[in-house]
């Protein structure tokens, strides 16, 4: 099961916080088809949110298709978003190496997610051009 966290600091609308980290384990393979999402109790309970904000988040996935409501059962996931599932665990180590590297080299998590995020756009430019 999912467990949520909130970054005060990310800008983004904690409702949008819980879809997109919803998108993302659909993508890497941490959630399947079948998989009930935690209770809105339990959401509340474990990140201090106010109910509504859950339940926004929810019907937002429910509108994309990606999730299902059930009265008085939960929650499930209808589909992942994740295409053939590569070398995930191995591709995460050398990631979190190079994490470590980063912070290593003096980089706080902001500068480190800006290079990350130019890096990523400068190589789909690339890929675009070839």
């Amino acid at each position: 099961m999912i467990a949520y966290r909130l970054d005060t600091r990310s800008g983004l609308a904690p409702y949008m916080q819980i879809v997109q980290q919803t998108r993302d384990a659909l993508r890497l393979g941490l959630l399947h088809a079948g998989d009930r999402l935690p209770t809105v109790k339990e959401v509340v309970a474990s990140i201090a949110i106010n109910p509504n904000t859950v339940l926004k988040a929810y019907r937002e996935l429910e509108h994309e298709g990606l999730v299902e409501g059930r009265p008085g059962i939960g929650t499930f996931v209808l589909k992942t978003l994740g295409g053939p599932h590569t070398d995930h665990p191995r591709l995460r180590r050398r990631l979190e190496r190079w994490l470590t590297e980063a912070r290593g080299a003096g980089l706080d998590d902001e500068s480190i997610s800006a290079l990350f995020g130019a890096t990523l756009r400068e190589s789909l430019q690339q890929e675009d051009i070839a």
